[in-house]
Formats: C-alpha cells, structure tokens, sequence
C-alpha cells in the first residue's frame, strides 16, 4: 500500500543537523591544523596531538555514519563495490522477512506461550481486579449504559420475529434432544437432599391454612362446589336437615389436618409426601420406566403442536418489545437493576475468596488453552503483516522512532574518537620524548 511519506519529527531532524555539524567541525579542524602545522613548526608536536584527535573524530563519525546507513539502505550507490560490502547493506530491508519471523517468535517466546501464560496469571488475581472495578458506581454504571444503549439497537437490527424464530427452532431442539426425565430426576433429587421441600411444604400449609381461617364464606363456597362436583352435595344437605353440618365439619377436618402437619414435621402426611417423591426421583431416573416414557412422550406431543409453538415465538416478541421499551426508557427498570447487580457481582468477588479462587482458575485454564491453541496464529499474523509493509515505508516507521538516538550515536563516534585519538596522540608524543 502506498502512503505519502510522513515528514520526519523535528527531534529527528534535529539529531541529524548535530551529527552533521559534529562531523563537519571535525573534519574543519583537522584540516586547520594542518595549516596550522606549515605555520608554527616550533609547536608541531603539540599540534599532531590535536591533528590526531580531529582525525580519529572524523573516522569515528564516518564509521558510525557507515554502521547506521546501511541498516536501511545501500550508501555506495551505483558505485562498484565489492560483493562482500554490497551483501551486507540494506540490512533491514534485505532480512524483513527473518525480522518477521523472530518477532513472532519473540511474542509467542514472551507473551504467549503457554508456560508465561500460566506464570503470569499465577501472580495476579484477576478476579479480585474484575470485582474492584464492577463494585465501582462509575464502571458497572458504564456497563449498563453500554448494554441499555447495545440491546434496542440489536432488537432493531435482527427484529424480534426473527429472534423469536431463532429462540423457539433452538429452545424446542433442545428441548426435544434432551431426556426430560433425567433432567426431572436431578432437580428432585436436589430438592430432596436439600429439605427445599420441606420449606416449600411449610410455606404451602401456611398460606392454606391462613387463607382458610381468615375467608370462611370463600371456603364455605368453595366446599359446596367441590361437593356438587362430586355429586354428594344433595347428601350433605341432607344431612343438614338432622343437624349435621358437613360442610363444616369437613372444613374444621381440614384445618385441623393441616394444622397437625404444622406442628408435626414427621407427620405421616408429610413422610407420605417425601416417600412419592422419592419414587418419582427413581422412577425418573430410570428412562425406560413407565414415567419417564410417559414424560418424554407428552413432551414430544407438546412440542409437535403448532399452538405450543406459536405461542413461544408470540411470548419472545411480547418480550422483546417490553426489553427494549424499558430500555428506552431513561429511568429504566432493567437497566437499573442489572447495574446493582453488576455491583453486587463485583462486591461478592470481592469478599468471597473461594469463588474468587475458582474463578481465577478457571480463567488461568483458559487463557492457557488459548495460548496453547492461538499463539501460532498469532505468530503467522505478525509475520504476515510485516511482510506486507512497503520496505521504504517500514524504514521511515523506523527511522521516525528511533532515528534520532541513531544519529546522536554518529555524534558519540565523533567524541569518543577524538578522545581516543588524544589519547595516542599524548601517548605517541611521550614516547618520542622518551627516545
């Protein structure tokens, strides 16, 4: 891809001018003092100290100058040269393809392998991090104005009916893919080993026998139509005419009944209960018993009828619409309720060190299957990119980053040789004064 050059940053520019003048300044003052030499020969010797100091300045400047050009280009030219120099010019544009490759290799020996993966995550809980900054106002606010803004526009994209088909073709596969019974078995199972229902029960019998007492023409109501409907009621009116009064004593046999399973948790009712429930949990279990075929099979029943179907696609567009109006809304309900449990999220990450643990285990599983699976591909897409960056393109990338502390290594060469040339020159004086 061809781009307009990009003009060279003013720091680059000014490194360059420095190492230019240094040269420059150089090379004037070893040419001075020449002439210098021609003219003061009772100084000489003093003068060849300073000649040989300007001249290893201007070799120390040329050389580096040397060394930098031909990372990136050839300096000779269409001059002849010997193969040997020519091979060993444009360095970095002759080699971009190994440079490629061991920039892949550094990032996958570095950052992505499997072993610097787990290493590093070791060191760090992530999960603590994640649950600082959910528990924050501003960050779990930020979230769900992000999903309150995201969704609606989702909805209007997709449209409803088309997610409503999406939802009801892979909830009713599933659900016809999955043996209900099983399924059924487990949350019984559940349910018993951790007494819910024994609560559930509880709660039941409260509600029953608070309705009962505190709505006695209700029930008086109630008992006269369950006795039509099971065709006694003329008896029990009956019987009303000699003075007894079934209806009432039915509904006193009922709350007393209930308020003896209240008192009683090993109330024979209630060990009745728990036994047919376990049944069901075994019966269930098995998938060629008569339930779990009787189950299975009034699945497939419902999910064959076109009533049922219609109405899962209706209730998901009943749905959506309510989702997305709330959303709009700017005191929206859904919005506001998953940002306190965003927060609540975050503060039980936070407390909670066990799930914190998990968490951080599970990630560290992750990130290192990733790792394990991707850091090839990372590699081939590195390489790859810097494959096709234009040489001329990727030199000025290089040279707008660090050209200006390569030219100022042109400036150290101009220094360091001429310290080190003042050096010799002292020492080579020394010497002819000793002999």
């Amino acid at each position: 891809m061809n781009t307009a050059p990009i003009a060279p940053p003013a720091s680059l520019q000014r490194s360059k001018r420095f190492a230019n003048l240094a040269l420059i300044l150089a090379l004037c003052t070893w040419v001075v003092l020449m002439v210098v030499a021609k003219l003061l020969p009772d100084y000489v010797w003093l003068i060849h100290i300073l000649m040989l100091a300007a001249e290893a300045g201007v070799v120390g400047g040329l050389a580096d100058w040397y060394a930098i050009t031909v990372l990136f280009r050839n300096p000779f030219g269409k001059i002849p040269m010997p193969k040997f120099l020519l091979d060993h010019t444009e360095i970095i544009p002759r080699n971009k393809a190994r440079i490629a490759e061991s920039m892949g290799r550094f990032v996958q020996e570095n950052f992505l392998s499997p072993q610097v993966v787990k290493k590093s995550l070791q060191s760090t809980d992530l999960s603590l991090a994640m649950g600082q900054w959910l528990a924050k106002a501003e960050n779990n606010r930020q979230v769900t104005q992000v999903i309150q803004h995201s969704v609606p526009k989702i909805f209007e994209f997709v449209g409803q009916e088309q997610i409503g088909h999406f939802i009801q073709n892979n909830s009713v596969q599933w659900v016809r893919n999955t043996q209900v019974n099983t399924l059924a078995s487990e949350m019984l199972r559940a349910v018993l080993e951790n007494d819910f229902h024994q609560d559930v029960l509880q709660r039941g019998l409260d509600l029953a026998h608070g309705w009962v007492t505190s709505h006695p023409q209700q029930t008086r109501e109630l008992t006269q139509t369950l006795f039509k409907e099971l065709g006694v009621w003329k008896l029990a009116k009956g019987a009303s005419w000699i003075g007894i009064d079934v209806q009432k004593r039915t509904i006193d046999s009922l709350v007393e009944r209930v308020e003896s399973m209240l008192a009683d948790p090993q109330h024979p009712w209630r060990q009745k209960i728990e036994y047919i429930a376990q049944q069901w949990m075994l019966d269930l279990a098995d998938s060629s018993s008569a339930a779990s075929e009787r189950l299975n099979r009034n699945k497939n029943a419902l999910l064959d009828s076109p009533q049922v179907l219609s109405f899962i696609s209706g209730a998901v567009v009943i749905l959506c619409d309510a989702i997305k109006a709330d959303l709009l809304k700017a005191d929206s309900g859904i919005a506001e309720n998953l940002r306190i449990a965003l927060q609540q999220v975050g503060e039980n990450m936070i407390s909670n060190i066990a799930v914190r643990e998990l968490l951080n285990q599970q990630m560290s599983t992750m990130a290192v299957s990733l790792s394990d699976q991707y850091s090839e591909k990372v590699i081939l897409f590195i390489s790859e990119r810097i494959h096709e960056w234009d040489s001329s393109e990727m030199i000025n990338k290089i040279e707008h980053e660090v050209g200006g502390d390569l030219h100022m290594i042109r400036v150290n060469g101009v220094v360091v040789g001429a310290f080190i040339g003042l050096v010799l020159g002292v020492i080579r004086a020394l010497v002819d004064l000793a002999f």
